[in-house]
């Protein structure tokens, strides 16, 4: 499942209740979107993956809890607590144009509009103002992802992300 082909959408945080309900943190947007994308593949790279049916779910404080089918009570689901939840690329939404997914970002080479290379997108994390992109080089950088001002082009093709941020920062 870590191909292109699959895309990571969410964790099994908990358990909720004692009728076989879990908590799952969603990284859609919005969160609730993720009751959206069936059937979920769960799982870990190290333990593998198996398809899941979500027979519901529902918003629940910040996150999401789903009642899986195949689950009846908690003792049943506290082995998926920490796995993570993929779906095939196919069941998403196409992206607008200046939008993307965090899977297409990662792993995108940085440079500098002067041409400096900064390394690697390792990652993205929500800090609720904005997105962060964490390039991994020479050493580790936090660059806000700000489209147009510090983020000035993106060639998904060619595999480069151009950002107008300071090299020594």
């Amino acid at each position: 499942m870590s191909d292109r082909s699959a895309v990571l959408v969410g964790r099994i945080s908990g358990i909720y209740g004692v009728r076989g309900w879990v908590k799952v943190f969603s990284y859609t947007q919005p969160r609730e979107n993720i009751l959206g994308y069936l059937p979920w593949q769960v799982g870990s790279e190290g333990d593998g993956w198996r398809t899941m049916k979500v027979v519901t779910g529902r918003a629940q404080g910040k996150g999401i809890v789903a009642h899986l089918e195949g689950f009846h009570d908690r003792d049943e689901v506290r082995s998926l607590i920490g796995l993570d939840i993929m779906v095939n690329r196919d069941q998403l939404p196409q992206a607008d144009e200046d939008e993307y997914y965090w899977a297409d970002l990662a792993g995108l080479q940085v440079e500098t509009v002067d041409g400096v290379l900064l390394g690697k997108i390792d990652h993205l994390f929500d800090t609720g103002a904005n997105d962060v992109v964490v390039v991994k080089g020479d050493r580790e950088r936090l660059i806000p992802f700000v489209h147009g001002d510090v983020i000035t082009d993106i060639d998904l093709e060619k595999g480069l992300m151009i950002v107008d941020w300071d090299p020594e920062f």
